[in-house]
């Protein structure tokens, strides 16, 4: 067994998790953040681009751009899910069981672009250490 090979894939797991841990702690925040009622950040992007009134504010933005809670809701979600496919690849690429998942967990790593390039190309390089599945 090739010992880098073991190495970079390994890393390219710990990557997945780490950026799927964030994806899914920065999703969930959006998420909550309706759900909750609280709104902080939706209310502050409101205010920011529309001002207290919701009148659109000009200096901001010379156009209409909405962004609803509902907005960051959705948003959210899909981040909560890119995260939770991100980290059950991560596991699966250090536990060496499944070549696809752990691609698929670094691909929904992208979203933060440098470690989920590196996440994919680590994986992408350790795909002879899965065993007979290849």
């Amino acid at each position: 067994m090739n010992e880098s090979r073991g190495g970079l894939l390994s890393a390219g797991g710990i990557l997945s998790i780490i950026v799927g841990a964030f994806e899914v702690l920065g999703g969930g925040i959006l998420v909550a953040s309706k759900m909750l009622g609280c709104l902080p950040l939706g209310m502050r992007l409101g205010w920011f681009l529309h001002g207290p009134e919701g009148v659109p504010n000009p200096d901001v933005l010379p156009f209409d751009m909405c962004i609803t809670p509902m907005c960051l809701v959705i948003v959210g979600g899909v981040f909560v899910v890119l995260g939770i496919i991100a980290i059950a690849g991560g596991v699966s690429a250090i536990k060496r069981k499944s070549f696809g998942l752990s691609l698929a967990g670094a691909i929904c790593a992208l979203p933060s672009v440098i470690l989920g390039i590196l996440a994919v190309i680590f994986v992408s390089l350790g795909r002879r250490e899965f065993g007979a599945e290849y």
